[in-house]
């Protein structure tokens, strides 16, 4: 049986406003695009902080992350936004370094009308210790639509399909197969400086869909310190029902992060 991907980067979640989210972004695993409130002004942000792992790692962990996204004219003259990340997490004690997660993805998302869209992705990560991948590629496409905006409060739905590669850091051998996957969103800006989000995503690996799949739920709050500087605190639950071999079946993060945005 195929152990199943989550589809790329372990902590996107940026939407480049006054106060984006920073942290892991479940959009980009599962939808392999980032989700984005970009300008046609490049915009770029740097975020460092501290995660906590329990599952198959229990460890206090440095991340870091570099975002930058903008928007060019695409189809139609509607709006093509286009975004790229890279992150690591790593722990390091008495000079050496253990449980490294190294991540990057480019996305891309096409406004079409009437709240639909189109998007497509590219995804690298390395985590040998935290899900063994010695390496893992993940190439996506699909649609998505936001179903509610009041202007406050969000909610939007994807729905697309990937094929990856997972070359593994044990005995394992190299793995490649289609998926199908769903990703759900809701934020709220409960202030002009704060903003509640929680994200959902799944992946279904097209040879056994019922057992051979992989869930994701975040809830986060970000906070604006001041114009550029943001406070992000996030918790993360991820279930693999076919773990690789040794490995556990659930694994949480619980991540708060320092961002400057410019």
């Amino acid at each position: 049986m195929k152990k199943i991907v989550l589809l790329l980067t372990l902590i996107l979640g940026s939407s480049f406003a006054s106060t984006p989210e920073i942290l892991s972004d479940v959009e980009a695993k599962y939808s392999n695009q980032k989700e984005i409130e970009a300008t046609d002004k490049l915009k770029q942000s740097f975020n460092f902080g501290l995660s906590n792992t329990t599952g198959n790692t229990e460890t206090l962990n440095l991340n870091a992350k570099y975002d930058l996204s903008f928007i060019a004219e695409g189809y139609q003259d509607e709006p093509l936004k286009i975004a790229f990340d890279a992150s690591a997490f790593l722990t390091e004690n008495n000079d050496t370094r253990s449980n490294e997660e190294y991540g990057s993805n480019l996305g891309l998302e096409q406004i079409i009308s009437n709240g639909w869209l189109g998007y497509t992705g590219i995804s690298w990560i390395r985590n040998p210790d935290f899900k063994n991948y010695e390496n893992k590629v993940g190439i996506g496409i699909g649609m998505g639509k936001e179903l509610f905006n009041d202007g406050k409060q969000t909610f939007t739905a994807k729905l697309g399909t990937s094929y990856n590669v997972e070359d593994y850091a044990n005995h394992q051998e190299t793995e490649e197969f289609g998926a199908l996957n769903e990703y759900l969103s809701y934020t709220n800006q409960l202030s002009d400086v704060s903003k509640l989000y929680l994200k959902m995503g799944a992946l279904q690996n097209f040879d056994d869909m019922s057992k051979d799949y992989e869930v994701l739920a975040v809830a986060g709050l970000n906070l604006a310190v001041s114009e550029n500087i943001n406070l992000t605190i996030e918790g993360e639950i991820n279930y693999n029902n076919t773990p690789s071999d040794g490995f556990e079946k659930s694994d949480t993060k619980t991540i708060m992060r320092l961002g400057y945005n410019f």
